[in-house]
């Protein structure tokens, strides 16, 4: 398998993920562009989305992050899939979707206003309480239970990494909400995430 991979993206999850699992991959890395943060023009030789995340497989050409955890799951036998209670598996499936789907996008709106002078920092405001109610949803569910799914990590914990460090680097998490700080932690202690850092190379929301 080969993993297309861009700094400071949702791509360092499919890293972990593949390290989790144990599962050989070569990597093909690249750089943003300082100043605009835009991915660089060879992704589009690779992809005509020009973006990251992409897995080669075989013939397979995959992106979008969770497809690409599901598809790994299913490569490996059902490693990280749905528990087996049925509670467990609607959680799994939900949160596999909910993180890009519901948390990140408000995420990415505070993240472009804060580049913009004056009108930005207004607008912010207005963006940070519909974060909160997602990360306020997040520490329910975690003071639950210690992984998204159930008692074990799974990919749905995979996929909501990305949007929980970028919440910490900038959306406002911090140690009044205790569980899910104590969730990043569990995963970032993890000895195949410190791999996928050292693979991946400098990651900002680590």
């Amino acid at each position: 398998m080969i993993v297309h991979h861009l700094n400071n993206s949702r791509s360092q999850r499919i890293l972990w993920m593949l390290e989790e699992l144990g599962l050989p991959y070569e990597l093909r890395r690249y750089e943003r562009d300082p100043e605009t943060m835009f991915a660089p023009a060879e992704l589009r030789k690779v992809h005509p989305l020009g973006k990251s995340p992409v897995l080669e497989d075989e013939y397979r050409m995959l992106v979008e992050s969770g497809a690409i955890v599901e598809y790994l799951v299913d490569k490996s036998g059902g490693k990280f899939g749905p528990p087996s209670d049925r509670d467990g598996q609607l959680r799994y499936r939900m949160f596999l979707h909910y993180a890009e789907g519901s948390m990140m996008p408000p995420l990415l709106i505070k993240l472009v206003l804060s580049r913009i002078p004056i009108m930005g920092k207004v607008a912010m405001k207005r963006i940070q309480p519909m974060i909160d109610v997602h990360l306020d949803y997040v520490e329910a569910e975690l003071s639950r239970r210690p992984w998204f799914a159930g008692d074990d990590l799974s990919a749905a914990d995979v996929m909501m990494s990305f949007p929980l460090e970028a919440a910490r680097s900038r959306g406002g998490l911090d140690e009044s909400r205790p569980s899910t700080i104590a969730w990043l932690e569990r995963v970032q202690s993890r000895p195949a995430y410190q791999r996928a850092l050292e693979v991946g190379g400098p990651y900002a929301y680590a």
